[in-house]
């Protein structure tokens, strides 16, 4: 082959580089219905595949910009920082494992919380970020939470929360269960103020998570097709020996058994909290 030959070839090689580049950036595929839509289709639906409703995984910051006004988001308590009390280690150190979460996510950890406002009513309200850690709970997350409960009840704000968690942080072992007592305890506070707490369940929302404070919703609403519970289907089979209804788990499992009262598309969270913040007033 030929200078020309190489050259052509060496162009031929760059634009189909750059197309396969722009069709990754401008097109998904439902890993659900298979259909492959346009991005910013995908954005403006409240990042949902606009052909079957599948809700695609999104951080937690941007749940939180779905439901507060824009602009209005002031994030709290952004600084504390887990330590390792208990020198954990498996295959890594647990402060290494730390490290790299926050490289990842550029957080400090799996818990963002603030205040905000919707329809120009203030609440404060926290979201999991499941990239860091599985969005699991350890003494910095819980401690996050009881702070974002006791700052709504100095401002007589309700509370929202929205959970994406694998459940409790192993790696700080008891540190990490109390953390159930404690932001359940923060909870029963909130309530005797007269102040309401919405919780809102994507997926997954597992474990430790969902045996305290996410259940604990004087309104529950959970994600389209979320997995809720706090062992895993897996798990519940081997111990009862028994077969489990496929969708077991499921959001629309939940809202037949009573266990959330309802099941809500992201573009109806907001004006949804709306009315029921008007209504707790």
């Amino acid at each position: 082959m030929g200078l020309k030959g190489l050259l052509f070839d060496k162009i031929k090689k760059v634009k189909t580089a750059n197309k396969k580049e722009i069709k990754e950036n401008l097109w998904i595929k439902c890993d659900k219905c298979q259909e492959i839509s346009y991005k910013d289709e995908i954005k403006k639906n409240f990042h949902a595949c606009p052909s079957c409703g599948n809700h695609f995984k999104i951080s937690g910051r941007e749940k939180i910009q779905i439901i507060v006004d824009e602009n209005s988001f002031v994030e709290i308590d952004q600084n504390l920082i887990s330590q390792d009390p208990l020198k954990f280690r498996d295959s890594k150190k647990y402060t290494d494992r730390l490290k790299s979460a926050t490289k990842k996510t550029k957080l400090n950890n799996a818990f963002i919380s603030g205040i905000g406002s919707v329809n120009g009513r203030s609440v404060n309200i926290g979201a999991f970020e499941f990239s860091f850690l599985g969005g699991s709970m350890g003494s910095v997350v819980g401690e996050k939470i009881s702070r974002l409960i006791e700052s709504a009840i100095v401002n007589k704000n309700h509370v929202i929360t929205i959970s994406c968690s694998g459940g409790a942080r192993m790696q700080e072992s008891i540190l990490s269960l109390m953390q159930m007592a404690k932001t359940s305890a923060a909870l029963k506070k909130l309530e005797r103020s007269g102040l309401a707490h919405i919780s809102i369940l994507t997926d997954p929302t597992t474990g430790g998570v969902t045996a305290s404070f996410a259940m604990l919703g004087d309104v529950i609403i959970a994600e389209p097709n979320a997995l809720i519970g706090f062992a895993g289907p897996r798990v519940i089979e081997q111990t009862i020996k028994q077969k489990l209804p496929d969708d077991f788990q499921k959001s629309d499992f939940l809202l037949e058994h009573g266990m959330v009262d309802m099941v809500l598309h992201r573009k109806d969270w907001k004006p949804t909290i709306s009315k029921m913040l008007d209504f707790f007033g």
